[in-house]
């Protein structure tokens, strides 16, 4: 399994050297990759199940489970499955690179919120901000 500090370099580096279908499905498998780290934190074994045909949102519904919080990166899930599908429907649109650079984007945000959450357990129970960790920082 790759670490989760692997997990945020890779997604800060855009893969253009791969066709549009790879980087899409890379940038979902990074998202599933932070979301099992999130279970195995939490002592669950991470599920191969899928939910609307993705597994990224099985991740999460199994994350949210006891954890009201969690479900602040639902939406973020679910948009990073739309643009994976976007990418996937039409790898020759010509706005493909940017489709490519939101799912990026999006995979990024996860990563922040979820690596956040697993240093601050009250990360995102107001919204997704780091609030809690900029506060930290500074003391």
């Amino acid at each position: 399994m790759t670490s989760i500090a692997d997990i945020g370099a890779e997604l800060d580096t855009p893969r253009a050297d791969l066709p549009a279908g790879e980087q899409a499905a890379r940038l979902l498998e990074l998202g599933e990759g932070v979301l099992e780290h999130w279970a195995r934190a939490r002592e669950l074994e991470p599920t191969d199940e899928e939910r609307e045909g993705f597994r990224l949102l099985a991740l999460h519904r199994q994350g949210a489970k006891g954890e009201p919080s969690f479900n602040a990166c639902r939406e973020t899930c679910r948009e990073l499955a739309y643009h994976y599908n976007l990418v996937c429907s039409d790898a020759a649109h010509p706005e493909v690179a940017k489709r490519l650079e939101m799912m990026r984007l999006v995979a990024m945000h996860l990563y922040l919120f979820v690596s956040g959450k697993m240093q601050v357990d009250q990360l995102g129970e107001f919204c997704c901000a780091s609030k809690p960790l900029r506060l930290a920082a500074q003391t």
